[in-house]
């Protein structure tokens, strides 16, 4: 086996005129977005906007698709925070069981919301993520609580994560189909659906 490197010390931290840039950009993508739309937002469009050199943009984003991928990581940000310190269900002091299904109510809401951003950030180079570590832990934790035996693995978080983002992933990227189902009547009956999973497996 070859040998891990670890980090030394603490990581750099980043500069200040590169945190200014990042959230420049980030704040006149999402106004681009807002007022042109996803399809309109270009990386030499961003860097004329902002007011910086291309170069900068393709430093801070590398490719198109990564402009998205920073928006929707400021917003997963806000709904990890939520999860992690908001009001119960959705945050600590609900059974673990009512947890689960508040995440999974609040996560398909959250996708089928920033629709736009998801399908935006998926490079078509690059292979479709299956999962989303932050929910993957979330997940293993509360499975951890309500059960615990069948949880110790990690492959069952691991099947449920898969389950509740897998069909919206797929959705995604059968939207553009004219005749593909209502976004309201995706979420409702994924709501539904992930209710009853996670109540079957929690009483197994």
């Amino acid at each position: 086996m070859e040998p891990v490197a670890l980090p030394l010390g603490r990581p750099r931290e980043e500069r200040a005129d590169a945190a200014r840039n990042r959230a420049h950009l980030i704040d006149v993508a999402r106004q681009m977005v807002e007022e042109l739309g996803a399809d309109k937002v270009t990386m030499d469009g961003l860097a004329e906007r902002a007011g910086l050199g291309k170069g900068t943009v393709f430093r801070r984003f590398g490719t198109r698709a990564g402009i998205f991928h920073a928006l929707l990581d400021e917003e997963e940000k806000h709904f990890q925070q939520r999860v992690m310190s908001g009001p119960p269900p959705l945050g600590p002091g609900a059974p673990a069981v009512e947890r689960l299904v508040a995440f999974g109510r609040a996560r398909l809401d959250f996708l089928l919301e920033h629709t736009v951003l998801a399908r935006a950030s998926l490079d078509t180079g690059q292979p479709v993520p299956v999962n989303d570590s932050p929910s993957l832990f979330h997940v293993q934790m509360l499975l951890g609580e309500a059960r615990p035996d069948a949880a110790a693995s990690g492959t069952l978080a691991l099947q449920l994560v898969a389950a509740l983002e897998g069909p919206i992933l797929l959705y995604l990227q059968a939207s553009d189909d004219p005749g593909a189902p209502d976004p309201g009547a995706v979420g409702h009956d994924l709501i539904a659906s992930w209710q009853v999973l996670v109540e079957s497996v929690c009483q197994g």
